[in-house]
């Protein structure tokens, strides 16, 4: 019962909903309604004269909400194509904001399956770009015929002034106040006018005669519906209420468009049960003709019949894909629908692959044929594309002015093209070129042309053939290319194309300048031995230049040769700084720079006003650099600088001096450029890549290891109080870059890890030993590997478990100790397989045994 309450209180909001809903129209809820209230409003609001874009405009006027509008929009849209485009319009998401008619369109285009993509016009109606909707801005159209549910605007001006809003009721009769009923309906709006002003000046004399003081107009408001029956090959066939201003184009958008089996060019429209206009859509298509997209009245019916003759064109065409033809139209006619023929198309033949009534044949239609053969349905054109070759091609290249492909004509030879070629470059060898020559079989053929004979007139000149190719070598294309190199410290190390009479000078000077850290001596030459067979591999020549590059010695006038090899040494004297740093308890911690290459700990901790009173001298570490730290590049530590320097001359908000100008443009380019060799290597030895080469290889043996992250620090351990004590002596070792000295505070306390019941840290007792710190930490485990336990001291120094006979002895504990318990590697247990083998080998053994005492006692 409670059911059938809420069922019937629903129909009664529902009705509700639809009798407020055009005066109320802005608070309606469109996702609240279902298809049918929809529709229901829609026909309401024609019922009233208002067209589907009407009623849209009215809700948007009245205050609803932008996305509701859309919404309503795309559910009227919806409902008008029959209900099946969820996926163009949305499904559920209908209405959004945010989705454009650009995106509504790409959807419809994907929408459609390869088959109706090739017919001709199919996508005409499913074009939501392209609705065919009524312009209802227009002035009243004289010849437009009034019918019932039109409404009339009658304006009276001059004299008298009056206005008349007026509808046409259901038996074509207007009611004009003091006049009475005047019959309208059926005629066009120009009688229309003719009628009423005769009825109007029996009030308004003033409209009559030949000198008239009133004057009348007539509009037209809101334009009646009328209703269309739409049958035969359409997606949404059906009786449709349009605007009376509607064609046949819109009738056939609102039924969905034409089916892939219905005809484009047979649309029939009947009035009164007798034909009234054939409509056909390809002369709208091509040629943009609308004059038989006739106007529609009431009760007017639309038949689209199957297509009858439906035929497919393919090839190099502008436009292939399924047309309709007609009985007299001929192949010449497809291929005005078919857009002509592209640039690439074979014209003067088309082969058509038709049915017979028992089999498939195959006709050629030769071009002199196309204005009278007649399309069969079921046919399919193929036309074919001109061949990929060069009928007068002939081609010229290497050292000519204007290499490039020629037309040969009739006496063409290798003078004429290098004419036609603007001539030889100043870089060709004349003494012999290639003519590249295609014979009728399709093999080449290569001839060997003087090139300098032929131009002089010594030889006779060869005559030119189709897809002949001249190649005319450089003198550069036949030899080595000549280059220099340098490297060493310049700034910009590398090879440069050699210069003839080049001298060391010039290579410096493309190589942007010595480095400061390079030698004015020492610098050497090598260079290639040519023709010597007594074990030389070079010729090593050296000069001494200065800063201003000036060669001083007997090699100042030494031209370079092809190949030759410029290296700058470093000069001995130079050092580039190097720091090291110490941190914790010392008198000036922070970052020191090594004065001298034997400089060792004992003078750093001097040049740090020595330890403080809380210092813990047995604690102190040396944390080192190892072969797997990569340190910057030196073009990377002076690309750094340079940036501090430019970051730090830029002035904020004010301009710079044209100095600081000059400046910051020569820093640029510097940092924009990129040495070689050993300006790009990073800092270290390459003894120690080699050694992180072989470590890294090792690691990678076994592939189920799994990758140990490598440390690019280590902790070295010294003895710093011993240090002090003997400055100098083996303990004192010498600083390298990057060195960390740290020096921690006293330490009070000892860590244990590992396979302890409770890892902790505990206060350092000056007489407990190993095992007394362990059972403050619970005691081992039973997978605790005690022979392997060692101590990791605080200034990084390694202690391990020692063992004589059945005694360990475990190292002592210093305050900063770290204990490390290892656990014991699991045994994996025998499988099945493995106590089977093992029994049988044990059993054969018995009975090899057994026999070898058989056969003893037998003897």
């Amino acid at each position: 019962m409670k059911k059938i309450i809420l069922l019937l209180n629903f129909i009664l909001i529902s009705g509700l909903i639809i009798a407020q809903s055009l005066s109320d129209i802005q608070s309606i809820k469109v996702d609240n309604l279902s298809d049918a209230q929809v529709e229901q409003l829609v026909s309401r609001a024609e019922a009233t004269g208002m067209n589907e874009q009407q009623l849209i405009a009215m809700a948007r006027e009245r205050g609803m909400p932008s996305s509701e509008v859309s919404k309503l929009q795309s559910r009227i849209s919806k409902i008008r194509n029959g209900g099946n485009n969820d996926d163009v319009y949305g499904g559920e998401d209908a209405g959004r904001e945010g989705i454009t008619e650009d995106v509504v369109v790409q959807e419809e285009g994907r929408r459609l399956n390869t088959e109706q993509k090739k017919i001709f016009g199919y996508s005409l109606f499913k074009n939501n770009k392209l609705t065919f909707t009524p312009n209802l801005n227009l002035p009243t159209p004289m010849n437009y015929t009034l019918g019932t549910g039109d409404q009339l605007l009658i304006d009276i001006y001059g004299a008298s002034q009056q206005q008349y809003n007026l509808r046409i009721n259901n038996e074509g009769n207007i009611f004009i106040p003091n006049i009475g009923p005047v019959n309208v309906g059926g005629l066009t709006v120009e009688a229309a006018t003719s009628r009423l002003k005769s009825s109007l000046t029996n009030i308004y004399s003033g409209l009559a005669g030949g000198n008239p003081n009133t004057f009348m107009q007539i509009r037209l408001g809101n334009i009646r519906s009328i209703q269309v029956s739409m049958v035969g090959e359409l997606y949404a066939p059906g009786n449709y209420t349009l605007s009376s201003f509607s064609t046949v184009f819109n009738a056939l958008y609102a039924a969905g468009g034409i089916t892939e089996s219905g005809s484009f060019r047979a649309i029939k429209v009947y009035r009164n049960s007798k034909l009234l206009a054939e409509v056909d859509v390809y002369d709208f298509l091509i040629n943009g003709n609308q004059a038989s997209n006739v106007s529609l009245k009431d009760n007017d019916v639309i038949m689209v019949p199957p297509v009858q003759k439906r035929v497919e064109v393919q090839g190099p065409v502008r436009r292939p894909g399924l047309f309709e033809v007609q009985n007299d139209e001929t192949l010449a006619n497809l291929i005005q629908f078919a857009g002509g023929f592209t640039s690439t198309a074979y014209p003067s033949r088309v082969t058509v692959y038709r049915t017979t009534a028992t089999e498939l044949k195959v006709e050629n239609v030769e071009q002199a044929q196309f204005e009278t053969f007649v399309p069969k349905e079921g046919d399919n054109y193929i036309f074919g594309e001109i061949l990929t070759r060069f009928e007068n091609r002939v081609q010229a290249t290497g050292a000519l002015m204007r290499p490039g492909v020629y037309a040969i004509s009739q006496g063409l030879g290798i003078k004429d093209l290098i004419q036609r070629a603007e001539g030889l470059r100043e870089d060709a060898f004349l003494n012999r070129a290639t003519l590249y020559r295609t014979r009728p079989d399709f093999s080449l053929e290569i001839l060997a042309v003087n090139i300098g004979a032929i131009v002089r007139g010594e030889e006779a000149d060869i005559q030119l053939q189709r897809e002949d190719v001249l190649n005319i070598p450089s003198i550069y294309d036949i030899r080595e290319e000549y280059y220099v190199r340098i490297t060493g410290e310049v700034n910009r190390p590398g090879s440069f194309a050699f210069g003839e009479n080049m001298r060391v000078e010039d290579i410096i000077l493309k190589a942007g300048g010595f480095k400061e850290s390079a030698t004015s001596s020492q610098i050497e030459i090598a260079r290639r031995v040519k023709d010597d067979v007594s074990g030389k591999l070079a010729e090593i020549i050296r000069i001494d230049i200065d800063k201003d590059l000036k060669i001083a010695d007997k090699n100042s006038d030494l031209v370079l040769q092809p190949f030759d090899h410029v290296i700058v040494r470093k000069s001995p004297g130079f050092q580039r700084e190097k720091l090291v740093r110490v941190e914790g308890e010392v008198h000036y911690p922070g970052e020191y720079a090594i004065s001298s290459a034997d400089e060792r700990i004992s003078d750093l901790i001097q040049r740090t006003g020595g330890l403080n009173q809380f210092a813990y001298a047995k604690g102190a570490t040396l944390i080192r650099r190892n072969e797997f730290y990569e340190g910057p590049s030196e073009n990377q530590i002076k690309s750094n600088n340079l940036s501090n320097v430019k970051s730090n001359a830029v002035k904020d908000g004010k301009d710079n001096t044209e100095a600081e100008k000059l400046m910051l443009g020569r820093i640029d380019r510097k940092i924009a450029e990129k040495g070689g060799d050993l300006a790009n290597k990073k800092e270290g030895l390459l003894a120690d890549d080699f050694r992180q080469e072989t470590l890294e290889n090792l690691n990678q043996m076994d592939e189920n290891l799994e990758r140990i992250k490598v440390k690019t620090r280590e902790m070295v351990g010294i003895d710093l109080g011993e240090i002090l004590k003997n400055p100098g002596g083996h303990n004192d070792l010498i600083l390298q870059e990057g060195d960390v000295l740290s020096i921690p505070k006293e330490l009070q306390t000892v860590r244990m890890r590992g396979e302890v019941l409770f890892p902790t840290t505990t206060r350092y007792r000056e007489f407990a030993g190993f095992k007394n710190y362990i059972s403050r930490a619970g005691g081992f485990t039973e997978r605790s590997r005690r022979g392997r336990s060692y101590v990791v001291y605080a200034n990084g120094d390694v202690s391990r478990t020692k063992k004589f006979i059945f005694i360990k002895f475990y190292p002592h504990i210093e305050p900063g100790a770290e204990i490390i318990i290892p656990r014991k590697e699991e045994k994996q247990p025998l499988p099945a397989q493995a106590w089977i083998g093992m029994g049988t080998g044990v059993a054969t053994l018995a009975l090899i045994i057994n026999n070898l005492i058989n056969q003893s006692g037998n003897n």
